[in-house]
């Protein structure tokens, strides 16, 4: 099915960079900080608290950008596969902290990369349902060619997003995108690039997004 919202592919880039940004920003800026107090600062025990801020900054920046180059970037050639440990590893690396714990159940084998980027877009997807922290449990099952994704969350406060279900199926509220919404309009794109359905629903102290074949 065609969604009857069409986003100029012009725009679709510049919000994604956006988003990128966004994400990365807060980590880089950290580091800035740090390196200004390293060169300001006589205290030792400054200099310390700086280098472990730049440290933990540059390991998050890292992380961020890993998983932007697979969720929102091309990773590879047209048609190629990514396996799914590498997709793991960078979602862990992205999700997981002080206040959300993924859990992750896959088999290790290579995915066409429009399936990864989708698994690894609806992870994002799942965390804006648990505004709070919490837990995510994803798993993958079926074939590379015909995979079954089901990411169930648990949290306080967990809920839908407003107009989430509608952005993932390609219809915006108001009929307008900025860089807040781009990720789950793109999602949907990707969902359907991928020949998947997407459906998410409510469940008791949580959400549950599964995506199967069309």
């Amino acid at each position: 099915m065609t969604a009857g919202f069409q986003l100029d592919a012009l725009d679709l880039a510049a919000l994604l960079c956006s988003r990128v940004c966004h994400d990365v920003i807060n980590p880089v800026g950290a580091i800035v900080n740090g390196l200004e107090v390293l060169e300001d600062e006589d205290d030792a025990s400054m200099k310390a608290f700086a280098l472990e801020l730049i440290k933990k900054s540059s390991r998050t920046a890292s992380a961020r950008l890993q998983f932007a180059r697979i969720a929102f970037g091309a990773a590879g050639s047209a048609g190629a596969s990514i396996d799914l440990g590498d997709a793991e590893n960078v979602a862990r690396g992205f999700i997981q902290d002080e206040k959300v714990t993924l859990h992750w159940t896959a088999p290790r084998l290579f995915m066409p990369k429009n399936k990864v980027k989708l698994l690894l877009n609806l992870l994002v997807v799942a965390g804006s349902t648990i505004p709070r922290g919490g837990t995510i449990n994803a798993s993958v099952t079926g074939d590379a060619e015909a995979p079954r994704f089901e990411i169930v969350t648990q949290g306080g406060n967990s809920r839908i997003p407003q107009g989430l279900v509608g952005l993932l199926a390609g219809e915006p509220e108001n009929g307008s995108l900025d860089s807040h919404v781009i990720q789950p309009y793109y999602t949907g794109l990707i969902a359907r690039a991928a020949g998947m359905g997407v459906k998410v629903e409510a469940i008791d102290g949580g959400v549950r997004i599964v995506a199967t074949p069309d």
